[in-house]
C-alpha cells in the first residue's frame, strides 16, 4: 500500500506549482491521480526524469505540495534528495527544468543526468 509522507523529498517552485495546478484543470487529471516524479534509464547522460500524472502504486509514497498530490517510487528518492523542479516560460525555453544536486553530470537539454 502507498505511503503517505511529511516532508517531500523534493521541492516544486512557486512557477512550477502554478503550472502543476493549470494542468490538472486544463486536462481534467482524475482526482485520485497525482504528479509522479522519478527518473529512469536512458537519456544522453544515462538517466532522465520523469514527470507526469499518474495512480499511486504499492511501492509509492505519497507527499502533499500545497494541495498537489506528489508520488514517487520509494526506490527513486536516492537520485532525487534535494531536487528542485521550477518552470521556465520563457522566448527561449518553456518547460519544467530540473535542478538536482544528486546529479554528477546533465546534459546540454537538462533532462538526463548521471549518478
Amino acid at each position: 500500500m502507498a505511503t503517505a509522507t511529511l516532508a517531500p523529498p523534493i521541492g516544486l517552485t512557486a512557477r512550477a506549482l502554478v503550472e502543476v495546478k493549470n494542468i490538472i484543470q486544463e486536462k481534467n487529471v482524475p482526482a485520485d491521480y497525482g504528479l509522479r516524479i522519478g527518473v529512469q534509464g536512458g537519456g544522453c547522460s544515462g538517466m532522465s526524469y520523469l514527470l507526469g500524472f499518474d495512480k499511486a502504486k504499492d511501492q509509492d509514497e505519497i507527499y502533499d505540495l500545497d494541495g498537489v498530490q506528489l508520488i514517487m517510487d520509494k526506490k527513486h528518492a536516492m537520485y532525487v534528495l534535494g531536487m528542485e523542479v521550477d518552470f521556465q516560460d520563457g522566448l527561449n525555453a518553456r518547460g519544467f527544468t530540473f535542478n538536482n544536486p544528486q546529479a554528477k553530470s546533465t546534459c546540454g537539454c537538462g533532462s538526463s543526468f548521471s549518478a
